[in-house]
Order: structure tokens, then sequence, then C-alpha cells
């Protein structure tokens, strides 16, 4: 398991991923509930691609999707992190263009549903964006079916800006960008 740890909060830490964690994050990405703002649960391929986009995003951009650890077992209960993703904007002559933008993304183990993990994990990414990594604004692009993450990002400051459609694995989905600029100095 990997040792290289990037944020610490009361009750958990964040870490990258590395191989040994492929059975706990299946425990998330294969849970079909868990899964529904993706439209289902993963393959052991898709799993498997999932975990592999991570530890190349470390290699490119020195951060992506961490494990979330719990301090007092050691266990991995979930994902969050910074990831750099396209949402489509509207210029004036209503033209599509894809914009590039740092979004806090999140995913648990349902059994760690409603306990504060999700939003604990999210501020400390927040935070990481905007002290370590400079960042002016930080997004979170949550499916508008998804009522509990788009709480999480209201709790982390956010509000939402915009509205798209992403299509994704053969369906249309809206799409919601909520956003909470750098205010600290």
């Amino acid at each position: 398991m990997s040792n290289f740890q990037i944020l610490e909060t009361q009750r958990l830490f964040l870490r990258e991923m590395d191989q040994s964690d492929y059975q706990a994050l299946s425990k998330i990405l294969q849970d079909q509930e868990v899964m529904y703002a993706y439209n289902g649960a993963f393959s052991d391929e898709e799993t498997q691609n999932w975990l592999n986009k991570q530890l190349n995003r470390y290699k490119e951009y020195g951060f992506g999707l961490w494990a979330v650890v719990l301090k007092e077992s050691n266990e991995m209960i979930g994902q969050c992190g910074l990831t750099m993703q396209e949402i489509n904007e509207v210029d004036e002559i209503d033209s599509k263009q894809k914009t590039l933008v740092m979004e806090i993304g999140y995913l648990f183990q349902k059994k760690f549903w409603h306990q504060g993990y999700a939003i604990e994990a999210a501020k400390a990414c927040k935070n990481y964006a905007f002290r370590t990594l400079n960042a002016n604004e930080v997004f979170s692009i949550i499916r508008e079916s998804n009522v509990a993450s788009q709480n999480v990002a209201i709790r982390n400051g956010m509000k939402i800006v915009q509205r798209f459609t992403k299509h994704y694995r053969g369906i249309e989905m809206t799409h919601l960008v909520f956003s909470v600029k750098n205010t600290i100095s």
C-alpha cells in the first residue's frame, strides 16, 4: 500500500492510490447504488481503467483522486481529490467550446455515507487547491439527480454557476457546475 500521504483531517488521511487499492476501489465503483450518477456500476475493466487514470493524473498533474482512509482503522472508505475536467461553455454566438477546470470530486462506499466524511475530505481538497496549488477557483461537476453530492458542494461554499449536458455511457445527463473562488490572501 502506498504511504504517500497528501492530506490529513481530523478523522481521515488522503493518499495516492496504487494497484494494491484495486479491491477497495471496486467496493465503490462496482456498487450499483454508489454509481447511480454514472448510470451504473463499473466492470472489472472499467475499474482498472479508472485506477490507471488516477495513477496517470498523479504523474501528469501531481494530483488526482486520492484514497480516503479512516485513521482509526486504516481502511480505504472512498476517494476524493482534484482532477482537471472539461466543461462545455456557450459563447456569445452560441457555439460550444470546452474549458478545462480544476474539479473537486468524491465517491465513497455506501456504508460511509451521511457521516460527514465527504465534506471533511472535500474541504481539505479545496484548501489544498487554494493554499498549495494557488488555484483561483475550483469546481464540482455533479449530475443534476445527485442531490447528496450537491449538498456536499454547497457545504463546501460552492454555488451553481452553470448547467450543461454530458453524453456518458449512452445517455444524455444534465450536470450542474458548482464553483468557489479563492479568498485566501
